[in-house]
């Protein structure tokens, strides 16, 4: 069988270093992408930070709100763009990811591989990488060693492929799927801009659409550290709104530990009278 034109899709608002740790991991691959597409939300200096490494590789430029970043949209631009150059398979990797040398490879025959007449949807490991002086530490060997699992999400060894029952463990930070596919299930949905659920809403349309989720060994990405805020009370506005959109599409609320944390903390509630959440004011 040949092997399919792929092309790797990353999104990103700064984190310049981290995108250049994942344009390093690129550079390690087995088997190289054929392009390099990267959607910069409204920060014009992603082009030169790409270009340093990956001189051809594709800059989408997106307007767009640093306070309330389009993911949504941003992902659905890449690929377009992708499937424009000819891509047969999109990588899906978000911009604090640095790939293992054989992800590529790895995703790209087993979507190769793949009769299915549903969509399917292939993911790697996410492993957490601890923190480090300076992001472009991480290039030093033994990257695999100092990784860590994540506790709740599958785990295959090199070479395995495993099905995964729970599509509520889909996540965007590492995955891959044929354009024919991806235009099936129609990308993700633009009605949830900004932060929260447009994962979880991915996989519940692969799941109406009788498709598979596939966990793939040898296609790991290491998640490189950076500091976060839990509850992500920055994103509470995006968050609330994406809540309500999505349980108005599939009848329950995502993100519910978050919700819970906010409604602790006096900043959100559950309004009786809609069944939606909303900001306190």
């Amino acid at each position: 069988m040949s092997r399919p034109r792929t092309a790797v899709v990353t999104i990103a608002h700064g984190r310049h270093e981290h995108l250049r740790g994942q344009g390093w991991g690129l550079l390690q691959q087995t088997q190289q992408p054929d392009d390099y597409v990267v959607v910069a939300m409204g920060d014009p200096d992603i082009a030169d930070v790409a270009h340093e490494q990956h001189p051809d590789a594709l800059v989408v430029e997106l307007p767009a709100d640093p306070a309330d970043l389009p993911l949504a949209r941003a992902r659905n631009a890449g690929a377009e763009a992708a499937v424009a150059a000819g891509a047969e398979v999109l990588v899906f990797l978000d911009v604090d990811c640095i790939p293992e040398p054989t992800t590529v490879e790895r995703y790209a025959a087993v979507l190769a591989s793949d009769l299915a007449s549903a969509p399917v949807v292939a993911c790697g490991e996410v492993r957490y990488l601890p923190a480090v002086a300076h992001p472009r530490d991480y290039r030093l060997p033994g990257l695999a060693e100092r990784a860590e699992p994540h506790p709740s999400r599958p785990a295959p060894v090199r070479d395995a492929v495993l099905a995964g029952a729970d599509v509520r463990l889909f996540w965007s930070l590492s995955f891959a799927v044929t354009t024919p596919d991806w235009e099936a299930l129609g990308g993700f949905d633009e009605a949830y801009s900004g932060y929260g659920a447009e994962d979880t809403d991915f996989g519940q349309r692969l799941a109406a659409a009788h498709g598979e989720l596939l966990w793939v060994g040898g296609a790991a990405a290491y998640h490189q550290h950076h500091g976060s805020e839990v509850p992500p009370v920055r994103h509470l506005h995006s968050i609330v709104r994406n809540a309500n959109v999505f349980r108005d599409r599939w009848g329950w609320f995502p993100m519910e530990g978050w919700l819970a944390e906010f409604e602790a903390r006096h900043l959100a509630e559950l309004d009786p009278a809609t069944g939606h959440w909303r900001v306190k004011t």
